[in-house]
């Protein structure tokens, strides 16, 4: 396989133009694509992906994602990875990013970077909700669309096509419509601004650096509820009472809800079972009955 990477990379005039690839080295820890450390005889490293040809668009999506975190970043406080090159050769695609070193330390920085990346975003005067391309969310399809109503948009294009690949389990979607017409109503009950959001933030796709700026990388972005991502990062843990802080600091979540949390979480654990299946298919039946109480 390293020898096919190697082949692919050197065949790119924007990896390879200044220096001759001197090793590759395997990265553990992701589970949809194979990660590599690519390291140059002139000392540079670059961090790359790589998936089967069939699965190139995923990485088409991310690229675009990162991009646009990337314009509305400030990098005073936060980084992103910039995109180098998305290589198809023979049967597989590779996916190139500019290298950073990852540390699990300071958060306050990472707060603040979130913050002022979905306020500044906000200035965009977007008035949809919604994201141009198919995307991904893990291994599954993240539905493209636009809709002016956040309600509409979060329940038609996240929750429901969720709600109908958990059938393949049992779940019945009739048997929650009355739901989903419920938080339709209730999402937009705080008048959300329209911010990008990173869309997949969970301890894993983000970490700081030797200078304690906040990384973002993995996103699965689309014009949202700023609140999603927020809430996200209460669902597995790893943010610290810094990252809050420093959030609120740049932007206060004045009304933030605590019944918001688990309304836009329920798409990642849909996601989750619909994937992995096991304790999520329990959790996604227990909110949703939560949910049919509240009304």
């Amino acid at each position: 396989m390293k020898d096919l990477i190697k082949k692919a990379l050197s065949s790119s005039n924007k990896i390879s133009k200044n220096s001759l690839i001197e090793q590759i080295i395997p990265i553990e820890g992701g589970c949809i694509h194979k990660a590599w450390c690519v390291h140059f005889q002139n000392g540079r490293k670059i961090f790359a992906k790589s998936n089967h040809i069939d699965n190139i668009n995923m990485f088409k999506f991310e690229r675009e994602c990162l991009l646009a975190l990337k314009r509305f970043a400030n990098e005073s406080y936060i980084c992103i990875p910039k995109p180098l090159d998305l290589i198809s050769f023979q049967n597989i695609s590779i996916f190139c990013l500019e290298w950073m070193d990852l540390e699990k330390s300071q958060q306050n920085l990472l707060g603040k970077g979130l913050a002022l990346l979905h306020k500044s975003s906000t200035e965009e005067n977007n008035t949809n909700f919604g994201w141009e391309e198919e995307g991904f969310i893990g291994s599954n399809n993240q539905i493209k669309g636009w809709d002016n109503d956040w309600g509409k948009f979060f329940v038609n294009y996240r929750l429901r096509p969720q709600l109908r690949q958990a059938e393949r389990w049992g779940l019945k979607v009739e048997d929650y419509e009355d739901v989903l017409i419920y938080l339709s109503s209730y999402l937009n009950s705080h008048y959300p601004s329209v911010s990008l959001v990173h869309g997949d933030l969970w301890s894993g796709n983000c970490a700081s650096n030797e200078n304690s700026l906040g990384i973002l990388y993995d996103p699965a972005s689309y014009w949202g509820d700023r609140e999603v991502d927020i809430s996200m990062t209460k669902l597995f843990g790893g943010f610290n009472k810094e990252f809050y802080e420093g959030y609120e600091e740049i932007w206060p979540l004045e009304d933030f809800s605590k019944d918001r949390d688990d309304i836009y979480n329920l798409y990642h654990i849909l996601n989750h079972a619909n994937i992995f299946g096991g304790h999520y298919k329990d959790t996604s039946l227990k909110i949703l009955k939560d949910l049919k109480s509240r009304q």
